[in-house]
């Protein structure tokens, strides 16, 4: 039932919209194999902060994100599949970034350095067969290797391609919007959940889409909600309950190490709209703040507002509360965009209906 996605359901906002950071995945789909890892490579450092929410997370290197804490930047994010296994996926990410002598200066040669890259994991262990077959070093490695600033793919790429959400099958989702100023503030989103980004009896997303859609048929919500009764009935296994949904949100905007941190917290509000329920204690929910530019998050001097202490907050308040509007944008695209894979269904062939032109009803 995979297919290729029509150009019409293509989101239009991309993680890399923000400028001075990278997408890159690798993944593998075939004999016992659905797994991936996707990394957000910013070579000349970024602020970052960081909030988990969930109760089971998988996480590398969060408490050096700490505000009160040395280190200032980071290099990449790694997001992957194979559970705790696959955070070894971010040792291939620190071979590559220690070629291109990216990384904490340790000493006076420019080639001592020490990349820093934090990262998360969702479950996703013996989705393609083989239980054995998760993420290392070499997936890390060959996404950083084909990192690139225009990267827009979505869907069953990379960390989202064993994702499962709510009895759907999950995936990795992206979106961007810009606010005043010409500021640009972007999400990616890996949703691989308890809950479920879809309303079962509406048979559409929790919160609205950028992809256009239209309400499915009465046969495919009988379909829809047919299915997820016996997904998520009491008898299924423990492996279907062991779930997360990780990812990061971006601005272009100067933040301390202190604002990503809010960044990232405000960003799970987000999450709580397009996923329910989420933060549960099989989750291990984490979510990334990034600053990748080099803006001041001022505005003008000519705007009074940005000239009194209130300005900034109110500045701030702003890419927060957008923050959290693209995470749930990001989350939603990610179950839209999935296709079925490893005997699970994608919302896509479950309600086709959806997805028909909207043109159709005339």
């Amino acid at each position: 039932m995979d297919r290729p996605l029509s150009q019409d359901f293509l989101v239009t906002g991309g993680f890399t919209d923000v400028g001075s950071v990278k997408v890159g995945h690798f993944g593998r789909q075939s004999r016992g194999w659905l797994t991936g890892t996707t990394v957000l490579l910013t070579p000349q450092g970024s602020v970052a902060g960081v909030d988990v929410r969930g109760g089971g997370p998988g996480t590398r290197e969060t408490d050096l994100l700490r505000p009160e804490n040395l280190i200032q930047k980071i290099h990449a994010i790694v997001l992957s599949g194979g559970s705790a296994y696959g955070l070894a996926s971010a040792q291939g990410v620190m071979e590559f970034l220690e070629e291109t002598q990216s990384g904490f200066p340790v000493g006076q040669d420019p080639a001592w350095v020490v990349p820093i890259v934090p990262g998360a994991v969702i479950f996703d262990l013996g989705r393609g067969g083989q239980f054995t077959n998760r993420p290392d070093p070499s997936f890390g490695y060959r996404a950083a290797q084909a990192a690139k600033s225009s990267n827009r793919s979505v869907g069953c790429v990379g960390a989202g391609l064993g994702a499962r959400s709510g009895g759907l099958k999950g995936g990795l989702g992206m979106a961007s919007t810009q606010i005043e100023g010409g500021h640009i503030v972007s999400a990616v989103a890996v949703v691989n959940s308890i809950g479920s980004v879809i309303d079962p009896d509406r048979g559409l997303p929790w919160i609205e889409s950028a992809t256009r859609l239209r309400r499915p048929n009465a046969n495919d919500r009988r379909t829809l909600r047919e299915h997820l009764s016996s997904q998520l009935a009491p008898s299924a296994t423990l492996s279907q309950s062991l779930n997360t949904t990780i990812g990061a949100v971006a601005t272009n905007l100067r933040l301390s190490k202190a604002e990503c941190t809010k960044f990232a917290s405000v960003a799970h509000d987000g999450l709580a709209r397009a996923v329910r329920p989420a933060h549960l204690m099989n989750d291990g929910d984490t979510i990334f703040g990034l600053s990748v530019g080099h803006g001041d998050l001022v505005v003008s001097e000519n705007e009074p507002i940005f000239n009194d202490p209130i300005g900034r907050p109110a500045l701030l308040n702003k890419v927060l509360a957008t923050g959290a509007d693209m995470f749930g944008q990001a989350c939603t695209e990610a179950i839209l965009q999935a296709t079925s894979a490893g005997g699970m269904l994608s919302y896509r062939d479950l309600c086709p209906s959806a997805f028909r032109d909207l043109t159709d009803d005339r």
